[in-house]
């Protein structure tokens, strides 16, 4: 009920026609600008807090700009950069990359807006780079970097990603170099050789094997090469298209779909280890630079960040509400005549079609079975079909996401209260005392809204029970490859946990975890596991869940309140190609994710003995 930052959204454009091509076929030189913006805003929900592009003119002459960027910070960045670039033909070039972006370290500022840009005057080595990721092995690459003499001028992974690729760039282009001298080619012969025999392929095998993390990482070079490529684990998505005409790469498919006017079928997913280049002459390559580590795509594309508009996402969100209804029936005391079902605006909408669906079809199914054994007594006449048939599921708008208050105007309570009204309900929604209200959401992490604001509201129509359906697992460990969640401490399913612990005299299991979370810094990578699951182990699901209400649960409520979350087993069954479930299992699929949970519960315990 939070909203959750997340990763970041990436879009590519290369033309493999001559721009006489597109000016004369679709009327403009700005046809991959034009395509490149719907790209991008049709990401939006990818990024709100910047936005970037960059693009590269190669029929520039000697004293010509050929490589061009444009940054703009805020939810209007999109606009105002476009603004800018659409009427001034610099930006009418062969190679375009766009950037949408969402923090997850808490920097901000127009200099951490994507696209990065490293300056050179030979062509073949300006580089120019964007991603969706996040590294969990940042010191690593710093210190590798400055090992090698380099001073990166910001402790930041995008800025580091730019040296480290940059450099491999540089040892690329010195190696083409002596090939040309060794031709016997001089002075602008040895420039053109380089510019057109740099193979990027070289400087992603040198540059990528010792990074841990999620990450697509798209980069164009001033001599017109293009790549784009995915993390071994799968982690995040990244989806290409390719024609006659151009070569698409976008964070999603159906923004290709659309823009482009295809069929699920014809957009690609770029598979772990895997990149897309395209050289200069437009001649593009699919490569496998990194093995394969496993899929551990990320569930919560599916659940939460993903536009619902593509087709297989649609489908999954549908079945996680779906695959829930014989455990709500058991909630709601298999009483579906009264209850009313509704949702959390606005991304538990497709799963609540999902759930509706399953109760829907389960009533149908007790309707035929009364009505067969009805037909087996006596013919049945139109009153009484009518009347088994009139027992209907009932689906109803009760919460409205009703503004976004300006809070930043008020302070302590009066904030509070505030927040508290970001929500409405529907009056008359449902039978005051009569009928059990079945809400589901996608997501319950830290319950701050839950208790503030949801179930204030909701206890005002006086349902007779109250039952909170997560669309997905108990989020309990916080993500490292690219999503913004909340720290460890915040999470309600952590806190809930550690309260138990407290209530049952089980102290010595924090300690214990503790302990071994220090032993971890002591073992090999390869060999790190993650002892934080050892703080939800004596515990079931329901235990938890049973805690939770018991803190979400605002004073002075009286109304019975239940949580419904979805399982691991029933999230894999729903997204059987999205197994990466790190958050909800804590089994993190690289050493540097384990790692970094092992630091967070280390600073938990350390601060809270401090106070």
């Amino acid at each position: 009920m939070e909203p959750l930052k997340h990763e970041c959204g990436v879009a590519m454009i290369r033309l493999l026609k001559p721009l006489q091509y597109y000016r004369e076929k679709y009327g403009t030189l700005m046809y991959g600008l034009n395509k490149l913006y719907l790209l991008m805003e049709k990401q939006h929900n990818r990024g709100q807090e910047g936005a970037g592009l960059a693009c590269i003119k190669m029929d520039a002459a000697p004293g010509e700009e050929y490589m061009f960027r444009e940054r703009a910070l805020g939810s209007g960045a999109i606009t105002e950069i476009f603004s800018k670039v659409q009427d001034n033909e610099d930006y009418a070039g062969q190679l375009y990359m766009g950037h949408l972006r969402y923090s997850t370290t808490g920097r901000s500022g127009i200099s951490y807006v994507h696209p990065f840009l490293r300056r050179n005057n030979w062509k073949a080595k300006n580089l120019c780079i964007c991603g969706n990721f996040n590294l969990t092995n940042t010191d690593e690459v710093f210190e590798y970097l400055t090992s090698m003499g380099q001073h990166p001028r910001i402790y930041s992974d995008t800025y580091m990603m730019l040296e480290l690729m940059g450099h491999r760039l540089d040892r690329e282009s010195e190696r083409v170099y002596l090939e040309a001298r060794e031709k016997g080619l001089r002075d602008k012969a040895v420039t053109e050789y380089v510019e057109e025999h740099i193979d990027i392929r070289n400087v992603l095998r040198t540059s990528m094997p010792g990074l841990d993390g999620g990450y697509v990482m798209c980069g164009i070079t001033g001599s017109g090469e293009m790549f784009a490529i995915r993390d071994p684990w799968g982690i995040r998505p990244c989806f290409w298209y390719k024609d006659d005409e151009v070569l698409v790469v976008a964070s999603e498919r159906p923004v290709i779909q659309t823009t482009f006017s295809l069929e699920a079928e014809s957009v690609r997913e770029l598979g772990p280890g895997e990149a897309i280049t395209a050289n200069r002459h437009g001649e593009v390559s699919l490569s496998r630079i990194l093995e394969p580590k496993g899929n551990h795509s990320c569930s919560f594309e599916r659940i939460y960040f993903s536009r619902g508009s593509d087709r297989d996402i649609y489908l999954e969100r549908k079945a996680l509400g779906e695959q829930l209804v014989p455990e709500i029936t058991r909630a709601i005391g298999g009483d579906t005549d009264n209850t009313v079902f509704s949702f959390i605006p606005n991304t538990a909408e497709v799963a609540y079609y999902g759930m509706l669906q399953g109760f829907k079809k389960q009533s149908n199914e007790k309707k035929a079975e009364l009505l067969y054994t009805m037909m087996q007594d006596h013919r049945l006449t139109k009153e009484e079909i009518s009347q088994v048939l009139h027992n209907i599921v009932r689906g109803e708008k009760v919460a409205i996401k009703d503004i976004k208050l300006r809070t930043f105007i008020a302070e302590g309570n009066t904030k509070k209260e505030l927040a508290a009204h970001v929500y409405d309900i529907t009056y008359g929604s449902l039978r005051a005392w009569e009928d059990n209200l079945v809400i589901i959401d996608d997501s319950i992490v830290r319950g701050t809204t839950l208790k503030e604001s949801i179930l204030r509201i909701l206890d005002r129509l006086h349902p007779k029970k109250i039952v909170l359906v997560s669309s997905c697992p108990q989020v309990r460990y916080p993500d490292y490859y690219g999503i913004d969640m909340a720290s460890m401490e915040e999470f309600i399913a952590f806190r809930a946990a550690i309260a138990l612990l407290h209530e049952r005299g089980m102290e010595d299991v924090v300690d214990r975890v503790y302990r071994a979370c220090l032993a971890q810094r002591e073992v090999a990578p390869q060999e790190r596991t993650n002892p934080v699951k050892g703080i939800y182990a004596p515990f079931s699901d329901a235990e938890i869940s049973e805690k939770m209400v018991r803190m979400l649960k605002p004073e002075g409520m009286t109304t019975p309140v239940e949580i419904v979350f979805q399982t691991l087993d029933g999230l894999h069954k729903a997204c059987p190609n999205s197994p990466g479930d790190w958050y909800f299992s804590g089994d993190y699929p690289t050493p540097g994710g384990c790692r970094q949970v092992c630091e967070a519960f280390i600073r938990y315990c350390e601060q809270s003995y401090s106070k």
